[in-house]
């Protein structure tokens, strides 16, 4: 889903009557209640009254009163060291996984199934597995494979471990698993 000119404006007039996230996000389609309430902030559009319109409040009374001062404009705040410090590291490179943000209520790209993966691929695997350092999450680092093994829920739960292939996060065995070029994958299936 992406937020067209029409349904920004449908947001805009919605929010302005008053109507919740939620009733916003069923009338557009295709949208969660939080992605609206991201889309209001970022619009600028998070402070409208609740109640009373201006047309049925209260009338203001007319006080012979001095004009008031204008406040004080406010002072940015104070940079830490901390916000320093890390302002001044270099920006971590962005991987190609971050880049391929899969929008709320899209869904997934389709993923391999175990009849879908080749039988060597999944011998290569158990093979590997054998001998798998069986790391924990605090365990991993850029060169062990960080490939889940077991129920995360449990005890048994780990990491493969072993060297990563160059590029990848997952070694070589997993790697035959995970990255399956999609026409290979619709050739198994017929």
């Amino acid at each position: 889903m992406s937020w067209t000119d029409e349904r920004v404006e449908t947001l805009k007039k919605m929010w302005g009557e008053g109507q919740s996230a939620s009733q916003i996000a069923k009338e557009l389609g295709g949208v969660t209640r939080n992605a609206v309430i991201g889309k209001v902030h970022r619009l600028g559009l998070s402070n409208r009254t609740t109640g009373a319109t201006p047309a049925k409040a209260a009338p203001e009374k007319k006080a012979a009163k001095a004009p008031a001062t204008p406040p004080k404009p406010k002072e940015p705040p104070k940079p830490t060291a901390i916000k320093a410090a890390a302002d001044d590291a270099p920006a971590p490179p962005m991987s190609a996984a971050r880049r391929a943000i899969i929008p709320a209520g899209q869904p997934l790209p389709p993923q391999p199934s175990l009849n879908e993966i080749s039988p060597e691929a999944l011998a290569k695997v158990n093979a590997i597995e054998k001998k798998a350092k069986r790391l924990t999450l605090m365990e991993l680092t850029e060169k062990t494979c960080k490939w889940p093994v077991g129920d995360p829920a449990t005890e048994e739960f780990w990491f493969c471990g072993l060297a990563v292939k160059q590029g990848k996060p997952y070694c070589e065995a997993h790697v035959g698993v995970a990255f399956q070029p999609m026409s290979s994958r619709r050739d198994r299936r017929r």
